[in-house]
C-alpha cells in the first residue's frame, strides 16, 4: 500500500546532503563518487515522494523502490541515468533514516513458509519437530522430500496409502538420474523415516523402511578436504585489515581456524554471545540447537575487539556480530558468504587448493588438533559430533602424525 501524508514532519526528518554524506563517510562503505551518484538519485526520489504526496521513510522498501523505478521509466527517458542505482540509492538513504533513529518498514516482509498442505504431512512435521527434534531446517527439507515422492506417486494415479516397494525403488532410480549421489542417499533416508511414521501411525500395515534401498556411501572415500596449517597461517596475513571489511573477514576467519567452527556457527554469532568479562563466547550448533561455551582466547578477542570498534558499522539493523559490508549491513545468511570470503583472501594468499568450501578450517583445525595430540573425546566434543568415531576422517589428514607411526614399506 502506498502511504500518503501531509505531516510536515516528516519533511523536517529529511536527512540533508551534509548529513548523508557524514552517516555514508562513517560507515566506510560508500566512496565519494558513488556517494555524489546516490544524491542525484535521492533527489530524484524526493521529487518523486513530493509529487505523489509519500512519506519519504514509508517508501524505502523493496516494494517502494520498484513503484519508484517504475514511476521513473514512465516519465523519463530511461537512458537518462543508470536505473540500476535507484534501489542501491534508496538502500543508502534508508541507512541514514536507520541512523537517525527514523522508525522504518522491513525492507522486505519476512518469508513465511507455507503451511503442510495435506493432513499426513503436517502430522509428519509435528512427529519430527516435537518427537524426533528436528530443526525447521532439517524438517522443510524433509517435507519437500516426500512432497517429491507424493508427486511421482500421484503422476502414476497413486497416493501413499498405495505406495509399494517398486514404487519407491522408482522413484529413487529417478531421483539418481538428476541428483548427486550424496542427495539420493539423504532423499532415501527421508522416504525411510516417513515411512516409519506411516508404520508408527497406524497408517499402514507394513513396514516398507526395512527394504528402501539408497546409494551406497563409503564412509572415508575419500580425504576430508583440509589445508596444511602452513596455509592456514598465509590466510590470515593475507587478510588487509586496514579496511573495514578487512577487519571483518580477519575476525571470522580466525575464530574459524581457532576455534574449528562451521559457517553455520559463526554467522549466527550474536553481539550478546560475547561475554567480555567472564571471557568467553557461545556458540549454537546449527544442527542441534545445542548451546556450547568457548574460551575467548587473548588473540581472538583482541581481533573481535578491533572489528566490532572500527570495522562494524554502528546502528546496524541486526544483533549479528559479522554483517554484511555494505548496506543494509544486514546478517551473514547463508555459508556461501563465507565461502566468498574465503575464496577472495585465499587467491591474495596464492593459495591453490582443490576444496574451497566453507568447511575447509574446520577440518583444518581438526587434522591439526589430531596432529598436536588433543584426545579424540575432548576434539569431538568440541567439533559437535555425536559419534566420537566420526574423527577417524579427521586422522587419515592429519599427515604429520601418520608420518611418526607409519612403518617403513617392505621392498
Amino acid at each position: 500500500m502506498v502511504t500518503r501524508s501531509g505531516n510536515l514532519q516528516h519533511i523536517e526528518r529529511q536527512p540533508t546532503d551534509r548529513v548523508m554524506l557524514q552517516v555514508w563517510r562513517a560507515d566506510r562503505s560508500i566512496s565519494d563518487i558513488v556517494a555524489q551518484l546516490y544524491l542525484q538519485w535521492i533527489a530524484r526520489f524526493r521529487r518523486y515522494c513530493a509529487e505523489l504526496g509519500l512519506v519519504e521513510a514509508n517508501e524505502l522498501t523493496h516494494e517502494g523502490a520498484k513503484r519508484f523505478q517504475a514511476w521513473y521509466k514512465g516519465s523519463h527517458n530511461a537512458c537518462t541515468a543508470p536505473i540500476g542505482l535507484a534501489s542501491s540509492s534508496m538502500h543508502a538513504l534508508r541507512r541514514v533514516h536507520e541512523v537517525m533513529g527514523t522508525p522504518m518498514p522491513p525492507w522486505r516482509p519476512p518469508a513465511s513458509r507455507r503451511s503442510p498442505s495435506s493432513a499426513v504431512l503436517r502430522d509428519y512435521a509435528v512427529q519430527l519437530a516435537q518427537h524426533r527434534g528436528n530443526p525447521d531446517a532439517t524438517v522443510h527439507k524433509k517435507l519437500d522430500h516426500v512432497s517429491k515422492l507424493l508427486e511421482h506417486l500421484a503422476a502414476s494415479g497413486k497416493s501413499w496409502r498405495q505406495m509399494r516397494l517398486p514404487d519407491i525403488d522408482d522413484f529413487l532410480i529417478q531421483c539418481a538420474y538428476g541428483y548427486s549421489r550424496a542427495t539420493t542417499a539423504d532423499i532415501a533416508c527421508t522416504v525411510r523415516s516417513f515411512c516409519r511414521f506411516l508404520l508408527a501411525s497406524g497408517r499402514l500395515r507394513f513396514d516398507l523402511a526395512v527394504s528402501v534401498i539408497s546409494p551406497v556411501q563409503p564412509k572415508f572415500e575419500r580425504p576430508r578436504r583440509a589445508w596444511p596449517w602452513e596455509d592456514v597461517q598465509r590466510l590470515l596475513r593475507a587478510v588487509d585489515t586496514s579496511t573495514a571489511a578487512g577487519l571483518r573477514d580477519h575476525a571470522l576467519l580466525l575464530m574459524m581456524s581457532t576455534y574449528g567452527l562451521g559457517a553455520g556457527e559463526v554467522i549466527r554469532l550474536q553481539l550478546q554471545d560475547i561475554d567480555w568479562t567472564a571471557g568467553t563466547i557461545q556458540v549454537v550448533r546449527p544442527k542441534t540447537g545445542v548451546n556450547f561455551v568457548l574460551p575467548l582466547l587473548p588473540a581472538v578477542g583482541k581481533v573481535l575487539a578491533s572489528y566490532l570498534r572500527h570495522g562494524r558499522p554502528p546502528h546496524t539493523p541486526t544483533r549479528h556480530v559479522f554483517v554484511q559490508a555494505k548496506v543494509p549491513f544486514g546478517a551473514l545468511t547463508a555459508s556461501s558468504a563465507v565461502r566468498h570470503v574465503l575464496v577472495k583472501h585465499a587467491k591474495a594468499a596464492g593459495i591453490h587448493a582443490a576444496y574451497m568450501g566453507s568447511h575447509v578450517l574446520r577440518h583444518s583445525n581438526a587434522a591439526r588438533q589430531v596432529d598436536v595430540g588433543t584426545q579424540a573425546r575432548t576434539l569431538s566434543e568440541l567439533l559437535g559430533h555425536r559419534d566420537s568415531q566420526s574423527l577417524s576422517a579427521y586422522v587419515r589428514i592429519a599427515t604429520q602424525t601418520l608420518r611418526e607411526v607409519s612403518l617403513p614399506v617392505p621392498r
